[in-house]
């Protein structure tokens, strides 16, 4: 397997909820981090000799990335859109094109939960956004490109 860079990833979201995605690239995205968790449950006794053990509980999902602050842009009016409408919106944050079949990555229904903005005296306007899984009836799942 060869490595991959962070440039050749790709970040998606479709306005369609539920259905049959119809996947957008935010082009503008940099610096995405996909967080990916597990709670844990302390399953401690006496019987483990000195040692603490632990069960895992549930999954977490977080995405921060930033764009450019660019009205004009469709994934920001898109990002802009849910925030301030409280609205969902579909996302898919993969390690390449998502119509190639070696990509994989995380496919949600997400909430934005931070959408700040930055102004640097001499870099261009970002916008700093912050996105977790929102209740829907399809859970968050891990996918490869070609299974949509």
């Amino acid at each position: 397997m060869a490595a991959k860079i962070g440039l050749d990833a790709k970040l998606y979201y479709s306005t369609a909820i539920g259905g049959t995605p119809s996947w957008q690239e935010i082009k503008s995205a940099r610096d995405v981090t996909l967080n990916l968790e597990k709670g844990e449950a302390d399953t401690s006794t006496r019987g483990n000799d000195g040692w603490r053990t632990r069960l895992a509980t549930l999954k977490d999902a977080s995405v921060e990335f930033e764009i450019l602050a660019d009205p004009e842009d469709a994934g920001y009016a898109a990002l802009a859109n849910a925030f301030f409408n409280n609205q969902k919106i579909q996302m898919a944050i993969m390690d390449g094109p998502i119509t190639d079949s070696s990509s994989q990555g995380l496919r949600a229904v997400m909430e934005v939960f931070s959408f700040s903005r930055s102004e640097p005296l001499e870099e261009a306007l970002t916008i700093s956004v912050s996105v977790k899984p929102a209740p829907d009836t399809s859970n968050p799942s891990w996918i490869s490109g070609s299974a949509t």
